[in-house]
């Protein structure tokens, strides 16, 4: 799932190729994306973008005088970028193409999605506000006034385990299952601690490690080509995908703990002081 950093790589090329550029077609090819019906696809046409923003991982194109764009790409999206769009409409049909947006300037984008688990989702909205998924973001971790002070006070008192409260979109917008488990690597911390047991001097290790992270990742990714964002981001990684892998700071070996839908992984030295957790399913740890 593309997550802060890549979406925000997303949004400085997207930058870039559309500011100024006109809309001209919007297709779609998959109608289960839309998420909205009023205003229309259409209303897009014929407006130049203004700009493209980011909000948590969504991405919004905002047009002159015109609506927004605002799509989630979700577990299996992704924004594929073209120089020259193909002669006549997409054809609907089983491949992936979900929507095609053309250009004056006969380039665009299409957006696909993989899988059978169709959770892509694309909005039309006069403000992106009215997203359910943007109006309820908590704060985004890379902006300035996101310092240490105001991230202890969304800790504080805060019930669940870090790997749980660090996704969760409404309490800190962007991170995803990839950068926690990279970010809780960084600081030292075991993904089942309580997010209300930490101590000042834990909360600054954690803080440290969310922003360093994440600004690393951004860097990585930044002008990066947005069909070389998904290989970057793996390259980059050195905890989450890794399992069976040694360690790249103590060498110890890389495990895994497996969910229904997803996993996780960390390093058992760095993190959970040599102990190997269990697989949630049996709700134990391994002696």
């Amino acid at each position: 799932m593309p997550e802060l950093p890549e979406v925000e790589a997303l949004r400085d090329f997207l930058t870039e190729h559309l500011t100024g550029r006109e809309i001209v077609r919007v297709l779609p090819v998959a109608i289960s994306v839309l998420k909205t019906y009023d205003p229309p696809l259409t209303a897009l046409e014929g407006h130049r973008v203004a700009a493209v923003h980011r909000h948590g991982k969504f991405l919004d194109v905002e047009t002159a005088d015109g609506p927004h764009l605002v799509t989630h790409l979700a577990r299996a999206g992704w924004l594929h970028w073209r120089d020259s769009l193909p002669d006549g409409p997409p054809r609907p049909g089983k491949g992936p193409l979900a929507l095609r947006v053309a250009l004056d300037t006969g380039a665009g984008f299409d957006l696909t999605e993989a899988g059978t688990q169709k959770r892509l989702a694309v909005h039309v909205v006069a403000d992106p506000e009215q997203v359910p998924g943007v109006a309820r973001l908590g704060p985004d971790p890379l902006a300035d006034d996101f310092d240490e002070p105001r991230f202890a006070a969304l800790l504080r008192g805060e019930r669940r385990q870090l790997k749980g409260a660090l996704r969760d979109q409404s309490l800190i917008a962007g991170v995803g299952n990839a950068y926690s488990d990279e970010i809780l690597h960084a600081a030292k911390m075991s993904p089942f601690k309580r997010a209300a047991s930490l101590t000042d001097e834990e909360t600054a290790r954690l803080y440290t490690a969310l922003r360093t992270t994440l600004t690393e990742a951004v860097e990585r990714s930044r002008g990066v080509a947005a069909g070389r964002l998904k290989s970057e981001k793996k390259s980059g990684l050195r905890v989450h995908g890794r399992t069976g892998e040694p360690c790249p700071v103590c060498g110890d070996t890389i495990r895994e703990v497996s969910f229904s839908d997803s996993s996780l992984q960390y390093c058992p030295t760095c993190q959970t002081g040599g102990k190997p957790l269990a697989d949630r399913r049996l709700s134990r740890l391994l002696k």
